[in-house]
């Protein structure tokens, strides 16, 4: 039971990640911030004593089909469609393969195995959805993002998300039992853009490894990735691709490397990371781009880098930029912080509460060129600025931390399972006659042998 609210714990959790592993580097492909996001939660529920079972797609004809990621973590690697080649947009056409990997791995288990399903992304929210049905168990959802919400800010020449995906989303919204979001903007996009139920939401901040990214020598940490020590740095890291805008920091750079800053410094820009999504189409554009501007010389392309060697790249940084259209939270808001690094961020979704502007940092309204150029300029050549916001960065991702997330959760895997066993609590889309509502409490019935660990 959980002592705070009297509310059951989950013994074991089967989490959900269809398109992207948890163990894949960041910064490639479709890996990011939720791949943090389900690895470093995944570790730390499991030192809280829940075993953890993670099912992904695999992308790999060496992957093992089972494997121990860390003490009380399971990788599943569910064979679904071709190893290599298939896009992200092609998924759903092997949700149904994937879905019975699932299923049939639940199969060889004793009945009543998992306690709960928490499904990331909407691809996995609908394999949650039939996994719930047919185990009998809550299913908790997290979206990451949402396609009506990308859409709205979507960047110049990107790709807009499918109606097939809204659709999907709206779906997952209103079977789920519990739905977990990062801020209470992104509740409030829930209840407006899915009518979801806001009782059924809670709001789970994410966070950093604070153990891994900690202050450190910025001179060392510029050596070792070849970089001047006397020079200025701001960094972007993440996927490239329009979404995150790594394009709006190159522009916004260029007028301040050509003139030089205060006292004749140099700024140099530093890129962590490697084309993603739409981005593919085009994975030298930012490098054209910056040759293009004339500032070639001063920029600087890195690949996507271990938790260990990012920390090194926030160390080596002045500042780090943020200027996404679009960002639920932004993990590398906090580690850059947790660092001491300040940062300029895009005001976009989740940033307004990773970033506390004007103490830790700036938030840019909009993505003006020009806008960028002049924020940018005015932290860049203003050092004493630059060291009291890193120095109350600290201090701000501390409230920041893995560990905190875990708890979050298991207050909401509580809430899940204490309503779980009593009814299904679900209000209908209101474009929805009653008549065509189906009660959920109709399928806790039917599979009420299952909770009682006999399989109807």
């Amino acid at each position: 039971m959980n002592a705070a609210n009297d509310l059951p714990v989950p013994h074991r959790v089967a989490l959900i990640s269809v398109h992207t592993s948890p163990l894949a580097q960041p910064g490639v492909g479709d890996a990011g911030g939720m791949n943090v996001y389900v690895w470093q939660t995944a570790k730390r529920l499991a030192q809280r004593g829940v075993e953890v079972e993670i099912f992904t797609r695999a992308t790999s004809s060496t992957d093992e089909p089972m494997l121990t990621a860390a003490p009380g973590v399971t990788v599943r690697n569910v064979v679904a469609g071709p190893f290599e080649g298939l896009d992200k947009r092609d998924l759903p056409t092997q949700l149904c393969a994937f879905t019975a990997g699932v299923l049939r791995a639940e199969a060889g288990r004793p009945a009543g195995y998992y306690d709960l399903v928490h499904s990331h992304y909407w691809l996995s929210g609908q394999v949650g959805w039939l996994a719930r049905d047919r185990w009998a168990v809550p299913l908790v959802h997290t979206a990451h993002t949402l396609a009506a919400v990308k859409n709205a800010a979507l960047a110049e020449g990107d790709t807009p998300e499918p109606p097939m995906r809204q659709i999907g989303e709206q779906q997952v919204v209103d079977e789920a039992d519990r739905l977990i979001v990062n801020t209470e903007t992104e509740a409030q996009q829930l209840v407006s853009i899915h009518h979801a139920d806001r009782s059924r939401i809670d709001v789970v901040t994410p966070g950093a490894d604070l153990d891994c990214y900690t202050p450190g020598s910025r001179t060392e940490a510029r050596l070792s990735l070849g970089i001047d020590p006397d020079e200025v740095v701001v960094t972007f890291v993440g996927r490239i691709q329009p979404l995150k805008a790594p394009d709006i920091l190159v522009r916004a750079a260029a007028p301040l490397i050509r003139r030089g800053l205060t006292g004749g410094r140099k700024l140099r820009v530093l890129i962590a990371g490697g084309p993603s999504g739409s981005g593919l189409e085009r994975p030298t554009s930012l490098i054209e781009l910056a040759r293009d501007l004339g500032v070639e010389s001063s920029v600087t392309f890195i690949p996507p880098q271990s938790p260990e060697r990012l920390a090194g790249v926030y160390r080596a940084s002045d500042l780090v930029a943020v200027p996404s259209y679009s960002e639920s939270f932004g993990l590398v808001a906090i580690e850059a912080q947790a660092v001491g690094v300040p940062v300029i961020a895009a005001d976009v979704g989740g940033l307004g509460v990773a970033v506390d502007n004007g103490v830790t940092g700036v938030l840019v309204s909009g993505h003006d060129v020009d806008h960028w150029s002049a924020e940018l300029g005015r932290l860049l050549d203003d050092p004493d600025l630059l060291a009291t916001m890193g120095a109350a960065a600290r201090i701000h991702a501390r409230d920041f931390s893995w560990d905190h997330t875990a708890d979050q959760l298991l207050d909401s895997y509580s809430r899940a399972i204490g309503t779980f066993h009593g009814h299904y609590p679900l209000t209908p889309h209101p474009d929805v006659a009653e008549a065509d509502t189906r009660p959920l409490s109709r399928i806790a019935r039917r599979f009420a042998g299952r909770r009682n660990g006999v399989r109807a």
